[in-house]
């Protein structure tokens, strides 16, 4: 399968909006993850990410993406591995403290370090470690996709939503 358009083939001109475009886009559900990383030298990084979704089961594949403009893009581009923590309905505040820029994420984060060194969060709904497999830049994003290496849940978790431009924590699950 090739990702690349027979010539003279293009999309139209959008007709909306990107304000109609993004309060589209808020109208799916989507869980919330923190996607967290070692820099060369051990300094921890983690970003909010809801722009994560499963791709293959063989080989266990998973993908989330970054803005390229990103402070963080360097070592996620770069690096090896990371890991993606699904947040519990519980962690709300920790979702929004990796959400904001010019503050200590991890001051009073409780974590492990998985098999490769990446930060796994106490209390998360599930985690994947991977190894960081491919990347396509698109549009204003890169995607990452991740091998699975290895993975974890909590069965009696209730999973943190984000919908409309909001949390919710309490639903019917």
């Amino acid at each position: 399968m090739s990702n690349a358009r027979p010539a003279g083939h293009q999309a139209r001109p959008p007709d909306f909006s990107a304000h109609d475009f993004r309060a589209s886009l808020g109208m799916f559900a989507t869980g919330v993850t923190i996607v967290t990383a070692r820099t060369d030298r051990g300094e921890l990084v983690g970003l909010t990410a809801n722009s994560f979704n499963s791709v293959s089961l063989s080989p266990p594949l998973v993908l989330w993406s970054l803005a390229r403009m990103a402070g963080s893009m360097a070592v996620f581009s770069n690096g090896l591995h990371y890991a993606i923590n699904v947040l519990a309905a519980d962690q709300q505040a920790l979702a929004e403290r990796f959400a904001t820029r010019d503050t200590d994420r991890w001051s009073g984060v409780d974590f492990v370090a998985g098999a490769n060194g990446a930060p796994l969060l106490d209390g998360a709904a599930a985690h994947f470690e991977c190894f960081n497999r491919s990347q396509y830049a698109e549009g204003d994003h890169v995607i990452f996709v991740g091998e699975v290496e290895r993975c974890r849940h909590r069965a009696d978790a209730s999973p943190l939503l984000f919908h409309g431009g909001r949390f919710y924590a309490e639903h019917p699950l």
